[in-house]
């Protein structure tokens, strides 16, 4: 064999050796890159919105969330992979509404929040409202419970906020009393969002049936009427949501994982 076929043979190998190393490569490299992209597309930022409200008119008793209703959609969403920011209107502590802690009122998620100390930890500690930034989530959801109807139906930050995740097409989320959030919000064109749209809350004789029609300062079935909603209801406590675009409401707390539901299939 000659020195010029021993040299031609040696680059081959090389040539050969180089070639399958950089296919390897390339092969690893789509791999890490295929796995970023399914880890960025399964990845969802969602705000929570609790109230800050804690007193319920001039009865002298205390209300605030409805465990029920921030417990069911806060598992729900969390076991399919979603980070969870909890936010308030004051930061801090979010008030429990003592009825909704009651055996009465237990349900499966909400036995669960009870042992959940990292969850009653977030709560006991929410973020402040006026820090979040609607560029850093895909969607915010709003439990309900009574507190909404005083401070996030006039609370500027909330409205803002809202507004601002709208004009992003973002899934914007509310249940039972938590529509209250939408009176004075406005779409893109200065009317009140919920326009023409499709929607359902806390209906007037749900209200009637716990004795707080005269207690609370507006009746979630009765404002969102009056705004141009195009409201429907199922019979008083049974589960019903309706999305009309990116805007999802449900009717009171056994709705609650129909409004999550709709939430994530929103946000695959």
């Amino acid at each position: 064999m000659t020195i010029a076929q021993s040299l031609a043979i040696v680059l081959t190998i090389i040539t050969v050796a180089s070639c399958k190393d950089t296919k390897n490569k390339t092969a690893s490299e789509n791999v890490s890159g295929e796995h970023i992209i399914i880890k960025k597309e399964n990845n969802m930022n969602i705000l929570f919105v609790l109230t800050s409200h804690d007193k319920l008119g001039d009865t002298g008793k205390k209300t605030g969330f409805w465990v029920e209703e921030f417990a069911n959609p806060y598992y729900t969403l969390l076991d399919k992979g979603a980070t969870i920011t909890i936010a308030t209107p004051k930061g801090g502590a979010a008030p429990v509404d003592p009825t909704s802690d009651t055996p009465d009122a237990a349900t499966e998620a909400t036995k669960r929040f009870d042992k959940d100390e990292e969850a009653k930890a977030r709560i006991a500690n929410t973020n402040k409202l006026s820090d979040m930034n609607p560029d850093d989530f895909d969607a915010v959801f709003y439990p309900g419970g009574h507190g909404p109807l005083w401070d996030l139906a006039n609370d500027t930050t909330s409205i803002t906020l809202i507004e601002k995740f709208n004009s992003q097409k973002k899934p914007i989320a509310f249940v039972c009393h938590a529509p209250a959030a939408l009176k004075d919000v406005k779409d893109g064109n200065g009317n009140p969002l919920v326009k023409g749209k499709k929607v359902t809350g806390f209906t007037n004789t749900e209200e009637a049936a716990v004795q707080l029609t005269d207690v609370v300062p507006f009746l979630v079935e009765d404002m969102l009427t009056e705004h141009g909603g195009i409201y429907s209801k199922k019979e008083d406590w049974a589960p019903y949501a309706i999305q009309d675009g990116n805007l999802i409401t449900g009717q009171n707390p056994a709705s609650s994982e129909l409004v999550a539901q709709k939430l994530f299939e929103s946000l695959k």
